[in-house]
């Protein structure tokens, strides 16, 4: 490899890896010891990698295709990416893999002894995303994020050596929460990929029509929708709150802010009034850190 090709490499990791600032949530905050943290961003770079594919969102480059052993031919097929990602991921435990996030993945695999599953749903539902564009009931999306969300949340208590059946329910409820919220936060960026993660039976509900999610503010029958579905994250976040009291130290401070960055996130949704078609409303540090006080109050007084 050339010097200049391994600088473009470089820069596309670090280009992935710099959405960490942009979540809902702090991702590995400075709170925690170095080895976590380090396994945390192992974990994000590989997942926030997966949504960039599905998305069509990689740096500009091909250094992710090269890596992958995608040839340029195929180097904006999703799917084929995808697929490439699979074997490597695979390479991770077996073998050597070949993308620098995966290598950087492969230390944190073997300390902390992961399995390929999680890590193989979140490959299943970005592959969803490129079939499934509507989704009929709520059922039908609490299963996408069963694939989409909820093996973060699982590979946060593995890696920490804290997974136990119940805190896995709990994490679930909390995972499958905040993707709802991102979809929330997300209806014209998704609809602009020709998405809609509102379920169809919702929007028969509220009488919205997919003209009405193009529109470039939100009518009465939107917002009603919008908080329809808000008022369920909300319920599902506070229902896996649980999990953060029953943990201990820097985990449950790190599993509150999880947990407060949904909640901020649906305040700022419910103090934009609902209209998220003029932009995504983002929670502010102030609001993330008196809703994680919060959840740490309430884990403290029921734990």
């Amino acid at each position: 490899m050339t010097e200049t090709r391994q600088a473009r490499t470089d820069a596309s990791s670090r280009t992935t890896l710099g959405k960490a600032a942009d979540e809902n949530f702090p991702v590995a905050p400075f709170f925690l010891p170095r080895a976590w943290r380090d396994d945390l961003m192992a974990v994000y770079g590989f997942a926030r990698l997966v949504d960039d594919i599905g998305d069509g969102d990689l740096a500009p480059g091909g250094a992710d295709a090269r890596h992958l052993g995608v040839g340029p031919e195929a180097a904006d097929d999703r799917v084929a990416l995808l697929d490439a990602l699979e074997t490597d991921l695979r390479r991770v435990f077996d073998s050597t893999p070949h993308h620098p996030l995966l290598r950087a993945l492969q230390p944190t695999v073997r300390r902390r002894g992961l399995t390929p599953e999680p890590f193989l749903g979140l490959i299943a539902a970005n592959r969803q995303d490129q079939l499934v564009r509507r989704y009929e009931t709520y059922d039908d999306l609490l299963a996408y994020c069963e694939l989409s969300a909820n093996p973060v949340g699982r590979l946060v208590l593995a890696l920490t050596g804290t997974d136990t059946p119940e805190r896995i329910r709990r994490s679930d409820e909390i995972c499958t929460a905040l993707q709802i919220v991102e979809h929330l936060q997300d209806v014209a960026e998704d609809l602009a990929r020709d998405r809609i993660y509102l379920p169809a039976e919702d929007l028969k509900r509220f009488h919205v029509t997919e003209r009405d999610l193009a529109a470039p503010t939100a009518g009465a029958s939107v917002r009603a929708l919008i908080a329809f579905e808000a008022e369920r994250a909300r319920a599902l976040l506070h229902a896996g709150t649980p999990l953060v009291g029953s943990v201990h130290g820097r985990l449950r401070v790190l599993l509150a802010g999880f947990t407060g960055g949904g909640l901020a996130a649906l305040d700022a949704i419910t103090d934009a009034g609902y209209d998220v078609l003029t932009g995504p409303p983002k929670a502010t540090k102030p609001s993330l850190m008196r809703q994680a006080g919060a959840v740490l109050l309430r884990a403290r007084r029921e734990g």
